[in-house]
């Protein structure tokens, strides 16, 4: 599997571009070999993320040029887990899980 990572940088501003480093930056930092998911980068004009989409559920974003927010979505429930570090991202998805 291939990990591949695209940002469509004509439709980003200069923080959507700051916001980009900082989630690369955080991923390349992960302790663990995560896999992203096909297509699973980008970047949302609605709400100013950018992101990257792991396979295992996770997503790290970042707006406006400010630290990453680890989400974990809970697809029963349709609530979203802000965190602010990928190990409690990992817990709240191992609670969803059970």
């Amino acid at each position: 599997m291939e990990n591949k990572i695209e940002f469509d940088l004509n439709i980003m501003g200069s923080m959507d571009i700051e916001s980009m480093h900082i989630v690369i930056k955080a991923f390349r930092d992960l302790e663990y070999n995560e896999y992203i998911m096909e297509g699973g980068t980008g970047f949302n004009t609605n709400s100013g993320y950018v992101y990257i989409a792991l396979e295992n559920g996770i997503t790290l974003a970042s707006c406006f040029g400010q630290s990453v927010d680890y989400i974990v979505d809970d697809w029963e429930t349709g609530e979203e887990h802000f965190c602010d570090t990928y190990e409690e991202a990992i817990n709240i998805l191992e609670k969803i899980a059970l």
